[in-house]
């Protein structure tokens, strides 16, 4: 039997230097090396790769092999012990307490909150057009999706937590002492779950569910640290991923006529009084495009890292025990060798003529495998309600005179909030 070959991947001598933008520092490297490279990266063997069979292998084929890497180090600071961080058998168990709680059934319970929420952010952006006057669209998405965040979570109890969660949208800062803040507001979750205890309420939000939620095999619930880091997981989660995407397509929207008209078209003729219902939504495919278009241009979750346990290969390179592979979902998904014109903004390559030969993780802005985003059919849902009841009404038009500049954090967003001015469209 032939051994497989060792190959290591080229890359440069020198090491990631931390006061660098790190997404920008990624994008050269792949220009010199290729779409994977070997690097020194925050004190770490990484080989940092752009090729969707090399994603595939590592969080599809064998992501046994693969526990989360450096960047959810972070990410642990802010949430704890959740779902995004935790691993094994633990991550297995907690995954199939919370599951339920997004199962079709479930989210469709929620449409009603989403659509809500919605009319009001419309019915304030066209008092502002009525005025002439501009509007923050980006403070304006955050807090809507907060709300929508909170009522699906905490139910009953919004008004009791909704103070208090206000600082993921009014604080842009993702730093030490932002973690510090966010991660003292568990207290707030405690006391609700007291709360609900001492009056034996059971709720049908999300919290009422993971508080009922029963391991398979111990048949116990989960420890209130535990149903915290849940909760707190959920709760940004569920926030800024979803606003930030939102974000981003009203931008590419307001830049381009053609896509905005018939993005207007498609939704126009929905009446307020008989708004689609949850499973009518897939008609609405133009709709879809747009979104998967902005998910493909700007995914909130813009770099994903893991840790090879054991040795492993990627193609003909060998992985060393302990090196770190980061796929960045922003790369792949403007790669020109899977895209034509990867920087444009064209919905129409999502048309499904367009997709049937592109590899499966040339998109993965939910990332892939098991480890797949829990909550991505409910934030597909709320992205579509939101730009159905939006667009069925108005158009925004971007007030900057520069193109926007990316903020690579935690999540991938908007450096400075896009201030917008709304038009009331009118039927000839």
């Amino acid at each position: 039997m032939t051994a497989r070959p060792s190959r290591i991947p080229p890359g440069p001598a020198e090491k990631y230097d931390s006061s660098q933008d790190l997404l920008t520092w990624m994008g050269a490297e792949f220009k010199r090396f290729g779409n994977i490279y070997k690097a020194s990266v925050y004190s770490t063997t990484a080989y940092v790769v752009n090729d969707p069979q090399y994603a595939d292998h590592v969080l599809r084929v064998n992501w046994q092999n693969y526990k989360k890497g450096q960047a959810i180090k972070r990410v642990g600071l802010l949430l704890g012990d959740g779902l995004m961080v935790s691993e094994g058998e633990f991550w297995k168990s907690q995954r199939r307490m919370i599951q339920p709680s997004f199962h079709d059934d479930a989210v469709g319970g929620l449409a009603e909150v989403i659509r809500t929420a919605n009319i009001g952010l419309c019915k304030r952006w066209e008092d502002a057009a009525k005025e002439t006057s501009s509007i923050n669209v980006t403070r304006d998405i955050s807090l809507m999706v907060l709300n929508v965040t909170l009522v699906s979570i905490f139910g009953d109890d919004y008004e009791q937590v909704a103070p208090h969660f206000s600082v993921l949208s009014e604080e842009s800062a993702r730093n030490l002492q932002f973690a510090q803040t966010f991660r003292s507001l568990g207290k707030i979750v405690v006391q609700v779950v007291a709360q609900r205890r001492k009056e034996n309420r059971a709720s049908v939000d999300i919290l009422g569910m993971l508080m009922e939620a029963r391991d398979r095999e111990s048949g116990h619930v989960m420890p209130d640290r535990q149903l915290v880091s849940e909760i707190m997981t959920l709760i940004v989660a569920g926030h800024e991923t979803t606003a930030s995407t939102l974000n981003w397509a009203w931008y590419l929207l307001s830049q381009d006529k053609n896509v905005e008209e018939r993005l207007s078209a498609e939704v126009s003729n929905i009446r307020e009084t008989e708004f689609p219902k949850l499973g009518d939504l897939p008609k609405f495919a133009y709709t879809r495009q747009v979104l998967e278009e902005a998910l493909r241009l700007y995914p909130a979750g813009w770099l994903m890292t893991r840790k090879a346990l054991k040795d492993d290969h990627l193609g003909d390179y060998f992985v060393p025990a302990g090196t770190e592979i980061y796929i960045s979902p922003y790369f792949i998904q403007r790669n020109p060798a899977f895209w034509e014109a990867p920087d444009e903004f064209n919905p129409e390559r999502f048309d499904p003529s367009h997709a049937k030969d592109r590899h499966t993780l040339t998109m993965l802005p939910f990332s892939a495998g098991p480890r797949k985003c829990i909550g991505e059919f409910l934030a597909r849902i709320e992205m579509q309600i939101h730009l159905m009841t939006i667009a069925r009404q108005l158009r925004l038009r971007y007030a900057g005179a520069t193109p926007p500049e990316l903020e690579a954090g935690v999540n991938l967003r908007s450096k400075h909030d896009f201030i917008m001015y709304p038009e009331i469209k009118t039927t000839d």
